[in-house]
């Protein structure tokens, strides 16, 4: 099979399409015949070898990816047949392999994609719409608040703006200029980075650094930055009890994740919190390295293997 590889750490251009051994199921575990990957920030931190990044780097070569979505074709032992010819989607975890024309996970980890929902947008409610759900229970917005949304634009941003949207508040969406009408159609202001934003009684904040601090400026007294990320590079000391900093990341997340996992796919069905997707072909995913380091796609990035039916 097909299967995107780097044999060793650096720009974009190390991932190539190699051909590999198929995987076979073991006890527990089931086959998917991959239609959609997701590509995430943290896949290019991997990649270049960052040694500095939130995870160890793994042996070379390796197949990067952590997010599949496509149809069942095997199953190993203990696991029922029934699953076979099932559409799902999973998070590999920890593990990798994703970027390939076929991925193993163990079948608990699974789930049917529901009626309706394309392998593309499953992938993203797997992945980022799980950090989303996540952010905002902790976030607990109301129709009285003013709330600011970094990378408005981005995969987990167009989630966040649905979900402060849907809750009534009043929503300004921080991104580039270039992604102004993406960020309106959400129902949210948008605001270029180092625009005027309005004082705020919530901010989500993904990017830290300058941007971080200029928001926590904007807070009113009382309110809140929930902080799960920070992309900038610069993570953000804050010192005002008055303005409370909730940290996502942690053992919150992963105490709920299975909650969350299936609260994202389900919200994503119903039109609650659709996801925004930028797709590539598996074979240019060097490519769709590049335009998400540069900051040029919108929404959660996406490989397509051509698989589906």
């Amino acid at each position: 099979m097909r299967a995107i590889r780097h044999h060793r750490f650096g720009p974009p251009d190390v991932l190539q399409l190699d051909d590999v051994p198929v995987p076979e199921p073991a006890d527990g575990q089931l086959r998917i015949v991959v239609e959609a990957a997701g590509v995430h920030v943290l896949d290019t931190t991997i990649r270049s070898g960052d040694p500095n990044g939130p995870m160890a780097l793994p042996e070379l070569p390796t197949v990067p990816g952590r997010e599949v979505a496509g149809v069942v074709d095997a199953v190993g032992p203990g696991v029922s047949a029934d699953w076979i010819g099932s559409h799902v989607v999973a998070h590999l975890g920890f593990t990798s392999g994703g970027y390939a024309e076929m991925a193993v996970v163990a079948a608990d980890r699974a789930y049917r994609v529901p009626d309706g929902l394309s392998s593309a947008l499953a992938v993203a409610a797997i992945g980022t719409g799980r950090t989303a759900a996540g952010i905002l229970t902790i976030a607990e917005l109301t129709d009285d608040d003013v709330v600011a949304v970094t990378s408005a634009a981005g995969g987990l941003g167009v989630l966040l703006v649905q979900g402060a949207v849907g809750a009534g508040a009043r929503v300004v969406g921080l991104a580039s200029r270039a992604k102004r009408e993406l960020v309106e159609s959400l129902g949210a202001e948008f605001v270029d980075y180092g625009g005027d934003v309005p004082e705020l009684s919530v901010v989500l904040d993904g990017v830290g650094g300058a941007v971080g601090r200029e928001l926590f400026a904007r807070l009113r007294q009382g309110g809140r930055l929930v902080r799960f990320g920070w992309s900038s590079g610069e993570q953000n000391a804050y010192a005002d009890p008055e303005r409370r900093v909730l940290d996502v990341l942690g053992p919150f997340m992963l105490e709920n994740l299975t909650r969350f996992e299936r609260e994202s796919l389900a919200a994503a069905a119903d039109g609650t919190r659709v996801p925004s997707v930028s797709a590539f072909d598996l074979a240019d995913a060097a490519a769709a390295h590049r335009a998400l380091e540069e900051r040029r796609t919108t929404g959660k990035v996406v490989l397509l293997t051509g698989s589906a039916s």
